[in-house]
């Protein structure tokens, strides 16, 4: 699937854990994104991995996780 920036997002599944986007990158609870809150794309990390910005932060996100938003 093809993300690219300020293509907003949501999470399809609930995750285990999150990781943060931050220089060193720390693991955080699942439940600081809502399963239908909807992100937005902020850079593309890897051909898997992408940066969303959600309302509680910045995450590390693989792209089979998550689901493009029409708006």
């Amino acid at each position: 699937m093809n993300f690219k920036i300020k293509q907003k997002v949501k999470l399809k599944a609930p995750l285990p854990y999150l990781k943060t986007s931050e220089n060193m990158p720390m693991l955080r609870p699942p439940e600081l994104v809502a399963i239908d809150e909807i992100g937005e794309v902020i850079s593309i990390k890897s051909l898997e991995t992408v940066e969303v910005k959600f309302r509680r932060g910045n995450f590390l996100i693989d792209i089979d996780k998550l689901e493009k938003v029409d708006c």
